[in-house]
């Protein structure tokens, strides 16, 4: 059984939209920080100074926050928290000590030259690029976080459609499992009534034709009315009584209106019917009963121990077959109850709606 494995990639490149981020934050900077530091004192500086001021901070805040953005994202593909989580944030602190200091620096002191006559304020300097520093850290430390959140939901996602594909792979392949072992044994069938009566042979191939038709319809579904079903099995119970004659019978106890109510997989009755064909002596004289009979939401399909002897033993792959097929189409368990002298088989049902 082929199962989809999860492909090795380079990391994904997430995408952040923070336009509009950006777009308060880094005039709230440029104009905040330098009120704190004293830097723009309205009292020594004309309107046109001071605005022109302003938009020489902010343009500080908008560089220092693209080149720590474009670092940020430039080594997010270098490192990562699981693996290299101390060399991740030793190259983050480095790489944003290092540019961040020495450019708020520059530019301030460039605002020095421009709006107060070359009399740099060393105080102001290094309590501004102090205090640029740590808000850039600040801000780093929510991208990082954001990125991480993003990070963890693609994972979620990326599991969650990895399980369904295995699902999927793995319920067609238990799928795929039915149709040889059905065929086979019809076909088994069908070359033993030939030899021996032809003419039951004929009707036997046609009620073939049905049931097979029912199974290639409904191969691809994952359930089906209980009607439906209901219907295929006495169509394959037709089959058996056409080679056995009265020495199998089926007695079903299901209320008329609960067929049109109820969902289950397909073939899973005639799985159950197989089975109790295949570890059961059939005769005449002690003809197999399969009794079907509905409680509640579900379905118990029961017969008598008469145990055939096999040349080996069973390796119960229908009963497992059915078993995981029911696990991955309702998440429902099958219940396999078997004491000295009864077999039964519960199966939940699925309501409508």
């Amino acid at each position: 059984m082929n199962i989809p494995k999860q492909a090795t990639s380079p990391k994904t490149d997430y995408k952040i939209n923070d336009i509009g981020f950006r777009l308060i934050l880094i005039p709230f900077f440029g104009i905040v920080i330098p009120l704190i530091t004293g830097m723009i004192n309205g009292q020594n500086f004309t309107n046109w100074e001071v605005k022109l001021s302003f938009l020489y901070t902010i343009l500080i805040a908008f560089i220092i926050w693209h080149g720590n953005r474009f670092l940020h994202f430039s080594l997010r593909s270098y490192f990562d928290w699981i693996n290299k989580p101390l060399q991740k944030i030793t190259v983050l602190m480095l790489a944003i000590i290092f540019f961040t200091v020495p450019v708020s620096v520059l530019l301030l002191v460039g605002w020095y030259k421009l709006f107060s006559g070359n009399v740099v304020n060393w105080n102001v300097v290094s309590q501004s690029a102090l205090i640029i520093l740590v808000a850039v850290i600040f801000i780093t430390h929510v991208y990082e976080t954001v990125f991480l959140v993003k990070e963890s939901e693609s994972e979620i996602i990326r599991n969650e459609q990895l399980e369904r594909a295995r699902a999927e792979a793995q319920l067609e392949a238990l799928k795929n499992q039915i149709d040889p072992h059905f065929i086979f044994n019809s076909l088994n069938t069908l070359s033993h009534l030939i030899e021996d009566r032809p003419a039951k042979a004929k009707q036997f191939n046609d009620n073939l034709a049905d049931v097979y038709r029912y199974i290639l319809q409904n191969k691809a579904r994952d359930l089906v009315l209980l009607r439906e079903e209901m219907e295929f099995l006495k169509s394959y119970f037709l089959l058996l009584q056409i080679r056995f004659d009265t020495a199998v019978s089926l007695k079903i106890k299901i209320d008329e209106q609960a067929l049109d109510t109820y969902l289950v997989p397909p073939i899973s009755l005639q799985v159950l019917a197989e089975n109790a064909m295949k570890h059961n002596e059939i005769s005449e004289s002690n003809p197999l009963l399969l009794e079907i009979e509905m409680r509640e939401d579900k379905i118990y399909v029961h017969n008598e121990i008469r145990r055939k002897d096999l040349r080996k033993t069973s390796s119960r792959i229908g009963l497992q077959n059915l078993r995981e097929r029911y696990k991955l189409t309702t998440d429902k368990e099958v219940v396999i109850l078997e004491e000295e002298n009864d077999f039964t088989v519960i199966l939940p049902l699925l309501r409508i709606g």
